[in-house]
């Protein structure tokens, strides 16, 4: 290829920066913009980990090295869809990968989801963690809550729901999240593993952590925590489950302190039905099951119901259909051949290609995340004779294109502004950052 390519990675998160990142890096000349929804970068970085989670976080400094790349173009507040669909980016690029992530809670599939005080996780997370489209407040009246899901999304929420706020407060939660906590009535709350500890996703890590507040008793329950020759496999090839499972059985051997909350966790125990009195959650009905020595489970046929007044779903995260793309909707994938997107017919579509969660489903660690997307520019970067030139290769044009249309992007150095903004109000208060949430002043500051 004798012309500079140019390139579009829609979505800001880990897998969309990575994208770019590497193929920048790469002997290709090119330049890359990323078109974000957000008027922030990083995604689920900022927007889906805990905020009493700063190590985590850590990742954004590597990503903002990155994002400073003179040959990438950061683009927030623009909507793919809406804003810009998949013709208008081929008018302008040679190639669009879409990194768009899961965003949305898959749904269980019971009875009594759609009872008020019944949540799925992915919209709780993005409340706690200051998301411009997240509600403001949060109803946090119930005592007795429940949790179900066997991953670190489950151990997260429930964290967040034991916590005080003032246990919050040195982190960077926005101040409306922190008086919706102090407003928390929550005593008990309850996590429900369908299967055994030796099948759950929790990593150790988070798990040690739930210990680590001085409010909170962490009450690991015997009933259900089963370890069968199958679990026993599991435990003897990973060090991880072998630590998961040590750290359930500390639990379990250390006797409860008399803390103001409590967390319980529950193995073998699948829910079969949100139960509800005049529109409200009143309970939670579970069927026990047994391990089949296989990593599954059966049902046994054994109920029982749960006193509980909210239930939070954490049983997995999907995306959305995206415009102009194929879509399964039951894996929450765009189809494709290792990062080629695949249109009804089997066949590549001509430069679309996709990475992270939209490309293999919301599952794997961030180092996941950097593999995948070097798959993806590696097809890309072998398809470069395959590719059409676009009308308007110039990035001004673009520019002048969302100008046109009175669309208020934001820029790195627009970011730049709203992070030391950030920064200095964390300062006054003796806290690393406190986040600003409303959309409008988050553009207002970057565009200032």
């Amino acid at each position: 290829m004798g012309r500079q390519l140019r390139v579009a990675v829609v979505g800001a998160g880990p897998a969309g920066i990575y994208a770019a990142g590497i193929l920048t890096k790469s002997e290709v000349d090119a330049t890359v913009d990323i078109i974000e929804r957000d008027p922030t970068p990083f995604g689920l970085i900022r927007y889906g980990v805990a905020p009493d989670h700063p190590r985590i976080k850590e990742i954004m400094k590597a990503l903002k090295r990155m994002l400073s790349n003179e040959r990438i173009r950061f683009l927030g507040n623009v909507n793919y869809g809406s804003d810009l669909k998949l013709d208008d980016l081929r008018h302008f690029y040679d190639a669009v990968i879409f990194a768009t992530g899961a965003n949305k809670a898959r749904e269980l599939d019971i009875p009594g989801t759609e009872l008020r005080g019944s949540y799925g996780a992915a919209d709780f997370v993005y409340w706690y963690d200051g998301h411009p489209d997240a509600r403001r407040d949060w109803p946090l009246d119930a005592k007795s809550v429940a949790v179900i899901g066997g991953g670190n999304v489950a151990l997260d929420v429930a964290r967040m729901l034991a916590k005080t706020a003032d246990e919050l407060l040195v982190t960077e939660i926005a101040d409306n999240v922190y008086q919706g906590v102090k407003a928390n009535r929550a005593k008990n709350v309850h996590i429900f593993a369908r299967r055994g500890p030796a099948q759950v996703k929790f990593t150790p890590m988070e798990l040690r952590e739930l210990g680590h507040s001085a409010n909170v008793d962490v009450v690991v329950h015997p009933e259900g925590f089963e370890l069968d020759e199958g679990s026993m496999e599991t435990i003897r090839a990973s060090k991880s489950v072998k630590l998961t499972v040590d750290t359930l059985q500390n639990y379990i051997a250390k006797a409860p302190e008399g803390k103001q909350h409590r967390i319980h966790i529950h193995f073998c125990q699948s829910p079969v039905e949100i139960l509800g009195e005049e529109g409200k959650v009143v309970g939670l009905r579970t069927e026990v099951t047994k391990l089949n020595g296989d990593g599954n489970v059966r049902g046994t046929g054994e109920f029982m119901d749960w006193d509980v007044q909210a239930v939070y779903s954490a049983v997995g995260y999907l995306s959305d259909n995206l415009s102009g793309l194929p879509f399964d909707g039951q894996a929450g994938v765009v189809p494709n051949d290792g990062g080629r997107v695949i249109d009804i017919d089997g066949e590549p579509m001509p430069g679309a290609y996709v990475t992270g969660w939209i490309k293999r489903g919301p599952v794997g660690l961030i180092g996941h995340t950097k593999s995948d997307a070097t798959q993806t520019i590696n097809l890309l970067i072998s398809d470069l004779d395959k590719l059409s030139a676009p009308e308007e290769p110039d990035p001004r044009a673009v520019d002048m294109y969302m100008r046109n249309r009175d669309i208020e992007y934001t820029t790195w150095e627009g970011w730049e502004q709203l992070d030391d903004h950030e920064v200095a109000l964390g300062e006054s208060q003796g806290r690393a950052r406190v986040k600003v949430v409303p959309r409008d002043e988050m553009v207002r500051i970057a565009r200032d």
